[in-house]
């Protein structure tokens, strides 16, 4: 793994340096987009809209368009011109409560790697935090932006997760929030019981990307010359099912499926 981020843990006056390392690996299978009549690669090329010349990458800036239509244009320099007190720095703000955090707010995830002169205070952090049963919240500059992130413990490791700013969250505004609606006693039990019946401990390597395992198979059919997979029929929702009876089924079926 190639670090992505280098730099160093900041809580109060201990410093702890480590470098930070991707820990998602998205096994998508890559497409090309290609001429039909000859699958032929389709290039994409840089054209400027105003004058039609093909421009090269080093002609290339960005700019930020005005209410009125003006455009400014900024280049890389202006960007260097912004604070940025955390460039180099995991900022530790405060500690909190694990349960504190809502998962929406969780962008992208990172392994943290301390230097060798730097391995006991990074353990000497890690047990903290799982004995204080805590985890940071911290401020952290990637790529120029200065973003919110948690910092907490996996195994023998710190995790850092990158979160959105609370105003990137939607306030939901959904019709159904604002009826009254009346959940009978009976049919809570029985979600209950589907809900006791149908929990497990999570278990990862249990689950597959069934999409992906079926695109392979269909790529594999294709350059085979093998026969190819009927399209499957469309599933509709049928909203017309009476509740307890789906309930009281759900349950026979998941207990069926625990036997």
């Amino acid at each position: 793994m190639r670090a992505t981020w280098r730099g160093a843990i900041s809580v109060g006056q201990v410093t702890i340096a480590v470098r930070l390392f991707a820990a998602v690996d998205q096994h998508d299978l890559r497409f090309h987009h290609v001429h039909r009549a000859d699958a032929g690669r389709i290039q994409h090329r840089r054209v400027c809209a105003s004058c039609g010349e093909e421009v090269d990458a080093a002609d290339v800036t960005k700019s930020y368009e005005l209410d009125d239509g003006r455009m400014v244009l900024l280049e890389q320099e202006d960007f260097e011109r912004l604070p940025s007190p955390t460039s180099h720095t995991i900022d530790v703000v405060q500690f909190v409560s694990p349960e504190d955090i809502d998962p929406i707010y969780y962008r992208r995830s990172y392994y943290l790697e301390p230097d060798d002169a730097a391995v006991q205070a990074y353990v000497l952090l890690r047990q903290a935090l799982e004995r204080a049963r805590r985890m940071a919240i911290v401020r952290i500059t990637v790529r120029q932006r200065e973003m919110l992130a948690t910092l907490h413990t996996r195994g023998d490791l710190l995790v850092l997760h990158t979160m959105l700013w609370p105003d990137e969250i939607r306030v939901p505004d959904f019709a159904f929030l604002d009826r009254d609606v009346t959940v009978r006693p009976a049919e809570l039990t029985m979600a209950t019981s589907l809900v006791a019946t149908m929990s497990a401990p999570f278990t990862p390597g249990e689950f597959a990307d069934r999409y992906r395992d079926a695109l392979a198979g269909l790529i594999e059919a294709k350059a085979a010359g093998a026969d190819l997979p009927a399209i499957p029929e469309p599933r509709d929702a049928d909203t017309h099912v009476d509740l307890a009876t789906a309930l009281r089924d759900s349950i026979d079926q998941a207990r069926a499926t625990r036997t």
